[in-house]
């Protein structure tokens, strides 16, 4: 397919890699603003992705596919595109050649992808995004046997960024690793009176808590600390090791302010950071995070060198614990600690709630995406299966659901907070949780917390012990029925929340 496109794309003139010098000056021009902190602020038409309007297609497109590729590459014809070369990844045999065109009334685009990535390095792209922003039809078309995508209709930046991802996670795959839609972090502490460094993955839909629990302190001393490596995408290996992929993070700015995010606030208004969507009072350039009259998907595409506890490097050589960040109102506890079969049942249900930025109008409805990854190509249980696998050659992972949401239900319930959530993971790192094993889901509940008061998660506070027991047999009917559409999948992940 992208040999096809090469022969027919024939814009009528290519703007080959603009410095970022020349991509910020026309994006001022075409209605940028600066800041009051001295950075850039655009705001875009389209405010989240077009996850409805997207379409992968193996092998040749159908009829009516390939009358609307034919209609692009003519309209192409004449117009300006801007091309940018980036790779993604900075390992050795990771490392892939990308390159988006973007028509160039768009400048934006490729200025904040760009910024997503590491410099181009030569030599051929693998993955190549063309943009057309302006296109009447919400459209993106996906050619993973090629590495193309096509995206018609959205000048969204997180359309690009997660089209080169989508990707490199199928081309991952086929080279049997695991493209996983997780952040990634080392938190370095005190355990068994020894300094030892944990590397955490923490899997979660945009928008779940992911990003801000990536980019936390913890409220550590010095010599105890944390690295954070991702925000977004890694490649999991066989052998337990995750890399890195992009070299900046995309942040959500909803309700950002420096006491409860300091890493990220202190990021977002670095000169050299872009704020999407976000409210800009065009006069003063004054920033207000917590206006969503734009959207409340408001973003920033931030470089890791602006966000503290960050080195060069974006890999983790050795995954200790993996956090499934899911985000309930019922019955769910704040933690459980999962055996490998219920983590790979975990993965599978991929339990969470819709946000802003996948569909608005479906903000805060509880739904089920396999791995929380919303970009998986080809069969899901595939993914699983091969999840478990790893989960068996490295034993010695640990992994955990973790809520972020509420426990007894979002009128009389109480909210799991932000801090709560940080000092489990803390705790994690050091061992301190004490756990007991519920005998009806045949995970682990935690009995003691240091730091967090668990009394106030009691469900007996919040519901009568026979809704208790109700809710949890309509739950596990539920998960059970949603593992039943996965046919290939293996028996011992849905066996796992049968005990």
């Amino acid at each position: 397919m992208q040999e096809i496109f090469a022969q027919r794309f024939k814009p009528k003139r290519i703007i080959d890699n603009p410095d970022e010098e020349k991509l910020r000056e026309w994006s001022l021009e075409q209605g940028g603003n600066i800041t009051e902190f001295g950075n850039l602020s655009v705001v875009t038409t389209v405010r989240n992705r077009i996850a409805k309007f997207t379409e992968v297609v193996m092998g040749k497109p159908d009829e009516e596919d390939a009358q609307l590729i034919d209609r692009v590459m003519e309209y192409l014809r004449d117009k300006e595109m801007i091309m940018l070369d980036r790779v993604m990844c900075h390992t050795p045999g990771f490392k892939r050649n990308c390159r988006v065109y973007v028509t160039a009334d768009y400048p934006r685009i490729p200025l904040m992808w760009g910024n997503t990535l590491f410099p181009p390095q030569g030599g051929e792209p693998n993955f190549v995004t063309i943009t057309v922003a302006e296109w009447p039809e919400k459209k993106t078309l996906v050619f993973p046997e090629s590495g193309l995508t096509l995206i018609l209709g959205s000048d969204y930046k997180g359309e690009n960024k997660k089209a080169m991802l989508r990707q490199v996670m199928y081309w991952a795959k086929k080279k049997g690793n695991l493209g996983l839609h997780a952040a990634s972090k080392i938190i370095r502490v005190f355990r068994d009176e020894k300094l030892k460094d944990f590397g955490f993955l923490l899997f979660g839909l945009s928008g779940t808590g992911k990003t801000s629990l990536s980019c936390h302190s913890h409220w550590l001393h010095p010599p105890e600390r944390v690295i954070i490596r991702q925000d977004d995408v890694v490649i999991l290996r066989s052998d337990g090791s995750a890399i890195g992929t992009e070299e900046s993070f995309y942040l959500k700015t909803e309700n950002l302010e420096p006491s409860s995010q300091p890493l990220l606030y202190a990021a977002a208004i670095s000169p050299r950071a872009i704020l999407e969507n976000v409210w800009v009072d065009k006069e003063t350039g004054r920033v207000d995070f917590f206006n969503s009259t734009l959207t409340s998907n408001g973003r920033g595409m931030v470089k890791r060198k602006d966000i503290a506890f960050t080195d060069s490097d974006i890999d983790l050589e050795k995954v200790d614990f993996m956090i499934f960040i899911s985000r309930r109102n019922d019955i769910m506890p704040p933690v459980m600690r999962l055996n490998r079969e219920w983590a790979a049942a975990a993965f599978m249900l991929g339990e969470s709630v819709e946000t802003s930025a996948g569909d608005p109008t479906q903000a805060g409805k509880a739904l089920r995406v396999v791995g929380t990854n919303p970009f998986i190509i080809g069969e899901e249980e595939k993914e699983g299966n091969t999840f478990l696998d790893i989960m068996k050659h490295n034993p010695d992972i640990q992994c955990f659901i973790l809520n972020t949401g509420r426990v007894g239900g979002t009128d009389r319930g109480q909210n799991i907070t932000h801090k709560d959530s940080l000092k489990i993971l803390e705790m994690i790192a050091r061992g301190k949780i004490s756990w007991q094993k519920d005998e009806f889901w045949g995970y682990e509940v935690p009995v003691e917390i240091p730091g967090v008061d668990l009394d106030r998660f009691d469900l007996k506070r919040y519901y009568p012990e026979e809704e208790i027991r109700e809710m949890s047999q309509d739950l596990k009917q539920e998960r059970l029925e949603w593992l039943s559409c996965f046919p290939g999948l293996d028996k011992d992940i849905i066996n796992a929340i049968m005990p």
